[in-house]
């Protein structure tokens, strides 16, 4: 069985837009939300950004059912991980137990903005582990005090903790960070149905634990309405996180996404409103053993033309395939 989740993209919304579009999620049937937590769009074709734990607040007290995550949250340079213990903590108690924290090794593109520079990705792995180190043991109650390689604490405490902590995911894209997942996380998260992902994984201690994929897609009765769209906001998704997570600006994803083609795009995202075209890219997932996905409707004006379908024609192929 996978579970269909839905995506509120920050890099595409507004804040107020987001959370109506959560709650229509919800109406429409959808069986979990994730939210991205950016500063930057990855292109400016997107035209947003706005911070992401106000709109997961916000989320969820408009929401009464669906669970919400970050996807992802970097604990290490914009936040102190001290700060997003606090944070998921509250998020934990605001939403009666439906938020799950995902954490990832994070991207230049809004980590930059602190103006601590950019690690290398070893760095960033260590940094990463021991801010899961640190987020741990706030959730366990009591003062939290460590003079580590990157971070210090100094008698830190949560003083409004929920009955159960949140569970932790932690974003994968090669061997390195599945052996920090499957060691230190409750779930696993991905962008890519690889199945050598979750292999990695499992070998490393995931095995039984839920894994969680993203799919973009572009929905439209118009499919090269569609397909423009997908390819004016959505050609970066192709050049893979070891670009992703190094290029500093838009303007960088810009550059590094001029020949990127329309068809190049329609390779991997599925456009228009045949549902056989999303069940066919929802199947790798599926095979790959992934339990969720989540989809990325593109375009922030697409939202609730996508939301309607959804409830009435592509959540009850997808249920039928995969469910």
């Amino acid at each position: 069985m996978v579970h269909i989740g839905y995506t509120m993209m920050t890099e595409q919304a507004g804040p107020r837009d987001l959370v109506d579009h959560v709650v229509r999620a919800e109406g429409a049937g959808f069986d979990f939300s994730v939210t991205s937590d950016h500063y930057f769009p990855w292109l400016r074709s997107q035209g947003h950004s706005p911070y992401a734990w106000s709109v997961l607040g916000a989320a969820a007290q408009a929401t009464t059912r669906i669970p919400l995550m970050t996807y992802v949250t970097c604990p290490s340079v914009r936040y102190h991980p001290a700060v997003v213990a606090q944070k998921a903590a509250t998020m934990a108690l605001l939403s009666e137990g439906r938020f799950r924290l995902g954490l990832g090794a994070g991207e230049n593109l809004n980590e930059h903005v602190v103006g601590r520079g950019w690690p290398a990705v070893d760095v960033r792995h260590e940094m990463l582990e021991e801010a899961v180190g640190i987020i741990r043991g706030l959730f366990g109650g009591g003062h939290v005090t460590r003079h580590g390689t990157h971070f210090r604490v100094d008698s830190a405490r949560l003083w409004d903790l929920p009955d159960a902590p949140p569970p932790i995911g932690i974003a994968v894209s090669g061997d390195q960070s599945c052996e920090l997942a499957g060691r230190l996380g409750d779930l696993v998260i991905a962008t890519e149905p690889r199945k050598p992902l979750l292999d990695a994984f499992d070998r490393y201690g995931g095995t039984g634990k839920p894994r969680v994929g993203q799919l973009p897609v572009s929905f439209g009765a118009d499919r090269d309405a569609a397909l423009h769209r997908a390819h004016a906001q959505f050609r970066w998704f192709g050049l893979g996180w070891k670009v992703n997570s190094e290029l500093p600006h838009p303007d960088s994803f810009e550059a590094a996404t001029r020949f990127v083609t329309p068809d190049d795009v329609a390779a991997s995202i599925p456009c228009g409103d045949d549902p056989d075209d999303f069940v066919e890219a929802v199947r790798p997932y599926a095979e790959a053993g992934f339990t969720e996905v989540a989809l990325v409707q593109i375009g922030g004006d697409e939202q609730l033309p996508f939301l309607d379908w959804s409830e009435k024609t592509l959540l009850p192929a997808l249920h039928k395939a995969f469910g």
